[in-house]
């Protein structure tokens, strides 16, 4: 009878302790172990990160933060990080928070518009993945990249095309310059490419004289007749006479930093650079910004027109007036340039 009792009292000690152990197992794997109301919050796990930055992260979205702990260590995800950007969904356990941010690494859309230069890009960039705006910067004007692609610093920025991509945050520098060479190579099929070789144009300077009309104009129903109006100079020999290459080259010298020139005088007409469309025939060395991709298939599908000349329109901000003679486009600079004076913009 005895011995019955002690057999009774082990086995209900047992269940007592299968119960405590079963709650333990329950509240450490498989209770909601969510705090936010959202109904998902992301973590970020940068590349090489210890426990501790991933749990600084991690705390405010728990509550129970040392449950949470118990189990990373007991699954090993401590000592085996993975870097990236993870979902926890709301009411989540332990064991499905591990789940998914030890293998569920999701990717993002990063996009970037018209940047005027690399430094530029790579500063939109670095806001929107891991890699910092420096290693960007650097990837992008690596010489040997550069001379194995075909590409040099100034024609570099054409590589890049305005879009939105979909990425993972914990893309490297090297990584998101190589997908976007992809990007570049997939945009130049076989019948852009073919259209570029009827131009007597290669890639490069398509992307070149896009940059030129793309800030020319922003009217993409525009962009087209601005085309034509540089290639039809461009196969007569005549200057561009540009003023967005005037401009450019203006801001590459220390006077012009951090000033604004909205209208193009004598004084800029005179600046020693392959920019300067004005001094110098054909198209200059390299991009004066990142063309908007209306602009360069206005370049592919150039309007087929006699226009030789053109000044911007005053009546129409934004866009232009064109002519075929150098009399009626005179008309029309002078009409343009009584805009100007009128309105207090003389430089």
């Amino acid at each position: 009878m005895y011995i019955k009792k002690i057999l009774w009292a082990i086995a209900i000690i047992g269940v007592i302790l299968a119960g405590i152990f079963g709650y333990y197992i329950y509240n450490a794997m498989l209770a909601p172990n969510t705090a936010f109301n959202n109904e998902e919050a992301y973590i970020f796990v940068p590349t090489n990160a210890n426990y501790a930055e991933v749990r600084e992260q991690l705390e405010p979205l728990l509550i129970d933060i040392d449950a949470f702990d118990a189990l990373a260590e007991q699954k090993k995800y401590i000592n085996n990080l993975k870097a990236g950007r993870f979902a926890i969904k709301k009411g989540m356990s332990n064991m499905e928070i591990i789940n998914s941010i030890r293998v569920n690494n999701l990717p993002l859309k990063i996009a970037f518009n018209n940047q005027e230069t690399l430094s530029k890009l790579a500063g939109r960039i670095s806001t929107q993945i891991e890699a910092d705006s420096l290693s960007l910067y650097t990837a992008m004007t690596d010489s040997s990249f550069l001379d194995k692609n075909g590409f040099s610093k100034a024609t570099a920025l054409g590589m890049y095309l305005p879009n939105s991509y979909e990425l993972f945050w914990n893309t490297s520098a090297e990584t998101f310059r190589d997908k976007m060479l992809k990007e570049y190579n997939r945009f130049w099929t076989g019948p852009r490419k073919a259209k570029a070789k009827k131009l007597n144009l290669t890639p490069n300077e398509v992307m070149t004289l896009a940059s030129i009309v793309y800030e020319e104009s922003k009217q993409k129903e525009e962009q087209p007749i601005v085309a034509g109006l540089y290639l039809n100079r461009l196969r007569i020999g005549m200057p561009l006479q540009a003023d967005p290459t005037l401009k450019f080259a203006a801001y590459q010298l220390p006077e012009y930093e951090n000033t604004i020139i909205r209208r193009v005088l004598n004084v800029h007409m005179e600046i020693d650079s392959p920019y300067n469309t004005y001094k110098n025939t054909g198209l200059p060395p390299g991009l004066i910004a990142m063309p908007d991709l209306s602009a360069i298939d206005a370049v592919l599908n150039y309007a087929d027109h006699k226009y030789l000349y053109m000044v911007a329109d005053a009546r129409r901000i934004g866009y232009h007036k064109f002519a075929k003679t150098l009399s009626q486009h005179n008309a029309n600079a002078r009409e343009y340039h009584k805009y100007l004076s009128s309105q207090g913009i003389n430089k």
